[in-house]
């Protein structure tokens, strides 16, 4: 820690040394969506469609982690064909909607896929996220969630959500592997 509190780095990583030894034993990383994955604004076309937007960051570090063998899914209380296309286009290994008690889905994932808590990372922003964030081996956040989920986390996002978070957090596990620039070079050739 530094004299303000501030976690410290790991030496030769922009990541903190905790952060990074959590990061380690992560098999699964689960988001949720809403000021997660999207920046939480919902959006009513004049016809009532739905349109979130996701960056594209994102979804390159997601894709990067299952390149890793790192799987990744979704856990939301809403239902979207936003979410069920973006997640299919992304690969993800699961995927609920409709949860808005977040913690019936994880424990779904811990009775199918043979995990330990310790091996799963969650991202959330607001209070529906804390009993995920308070029983994963990594609770993660972005820059704008609520103070009690910053105060939960083992690692917070200098981004906001929707803005390259969830990126942040694919890299946090990658570089905890050791593979984020054997990736990158695979970009340099």
């Amino acid at each position: 820690m530094t004299a303000t509190g501030a976690p410290t780095a790991a030496a030769g990583s922009r990541f903190p040394a905790e952060s990074l030894a959590r990061a380690r034993r992560i098999k699964l990383l689960l988001l949720d969506v809403d000021g997660v994955l999207t920046d939480g604004a919902i959006v009513y076309t004049g016809e009532g469609t739905e349109i979130k937007a996701f960056h594209i960051q994102d979804g390159l570090g997601l894709k990067l982690l299952q390149k890793a063998g790192i799987e990744a899914g979704v856990i939301t209380a809403r239902e979207s064909a936003m979410v069920r296309r973006r997640v299919e286009e992304l690969g993800l290994a699961h995927l609920f909607q409709g949860f808005a008690d977040k913690l019936a889905a994880y424990e779904k994932v811990l009775a199918g896929g043979g995990l330990q808590p310790e091996e799963i990372a969650y991202m959330g922003d607001d209070w529906l996220d804390l009993p995920l964030l308070t029983r994963v081996g990594l609770a993660a956040t972005v820059a704008d969630a609520v103070p009690e989920v910053k105060e939960a986390a083992h690692f917070v996002a200098t981004r906001g959500g929707g803005r390259g978070a969830v990126r942040e957090v694919c890299d946090l596990l990658l570089e905890a592997r050791g593979l984020r620039l054997e990736l990158l070079r695979n970009f340099l050739k």
